[in-house]
């Protein structure tokens, strides 16, 4: 479920986060950010349980307003096209996505249908509800582009939604946009009915878990060593105003160049840069670019730089 960036990013604010709290009890932070990598699998489960949910309750409305005493004939007969929809149906039968919401106790929207319903309403508002509920035939195909559509341009967009994940759990909202990536990557890769969706794991194997708990520990207790590599070599920056996610950046950084040997180095630049660009300052990246480039070449220099195996550096 989650990729090595998205990690990096994880241990970034979690140092972050000691930093302003002004904490040493590595033991709690790091317990803290096990949990809040844990918790990504629970908004996975959230999101796409808001799709189960709004087939469920537009199937309860359809029922109840079909048996109403003065009920219309298009209540009477209402269009089924939207509760049949194939990916919603697949989605509400899959056992392994029943099994993860009851083990995890996903049942926010049972307290919160309110935003169910709003979503609904903003469902039936869509051009594109309407336009796929005129249509009188459908294939799964139609019928999966037509919730990726859905879930694109209506659900993951809405402001209801988000202040209520954001209100819920606010490490949540740095893993929204790739958590609807996921989403959307495996509705689009269902090929039938008979299809089965999997619950992904959180971890793609240990090999990641123990990249979390290394890097942030390696990281944090070595703070002081790691900031003296870059310390003098900052001359027209003002030590003191660089930016503190900048300088936890570098840190994280330096600590995989030196103490990561199968961490190819371009791929470690890479990804801080990328973090850089997204979480910090417009000019970081540059700046960042900078002493890392020169670091290697030292490092390089030096015979501190000891990747294992071929194409690492």
């Amino acid at each position: 479920m989650l990729n090595r960036r998205h990690i990096r990013v994880k241990v970034m604010q979690s140092i972050y986060a000691m930093h302003q709290h002004q904490s040493d009890n590595l033991d709690k932070e790091e317990k803290f950010l096990f949990q809040s990598i844990e918790n990504t699998q629970n908004l996975y489960l959230l999101l796409l349980s808001v799709l189960i949910e709004i087939k469920k309750k537009e199937t309860e409305y359809i029922d109840l307003a079909s048996k109403k005493h003065l009920a219309t004939q298009e209540e009477r007969q209402p269009n089924l096209k939207f509760i049949n929809n194939q990916i919603l149906v697949l989605l509400s039968e899959s056992e392994s996505l029943e099994t993860a919401l009851d083990d995890n106790k996903i049942n926010n929207w049972k307290l919160n249908d309110d935003i169910i319903l709003a979503l609904i309403d903003s469902v039936k508002e869509s051009e594109l509800y309407q336009n796929y509920m005129e249509k009188s035939t459908t294939s799964f195909e139609e019928d999966k582009f037509f919730i990726i559509d859905l879930y694109t341009e209506v659900i993951a967009p809405s402001d209801r939604l988000y202040d209520y994940l954001e209100d819920y759990k606010l490490t949540w909202v740095d893993d929204l946009p790739g958590i609807n990536t996921l989403i959307i990557k495996q509705i689009k890769q269902l090929k039938s009915e008979k299809d089965t969706l999997i619950v992904p794991k959180v971890y793609k194997d240990e090999d990641d878990k123990d990249f979390v708990k290394n890097l942030f520990r390696r990281t944090v207790l070595n703070e002081v060593e790691l900031s003296k590599e870059y310390i003098d070599k900052t001359p027209n920056w003002d030590v003191e105003r660089i930016a503190e996610i900048d300088t936890i950046i570098l840190k994280m950084a330096i600590c995989e160049l030196l103490k990561f040997p199968s961490i190819p180095t371009k791929v470690t630049i890479n990804e801080y840069l990328e973090i850089a660009k997204e979480y910090s300052t417009p000019k970081s990246s540059i700046f960042i670019n900078g002493i890392l480039d020169n670091l290697v070449k030292e490092f390089n220099r030096d015979g501190k730089l000891n990747k294992a195996g071929r194409g690492l550096l």
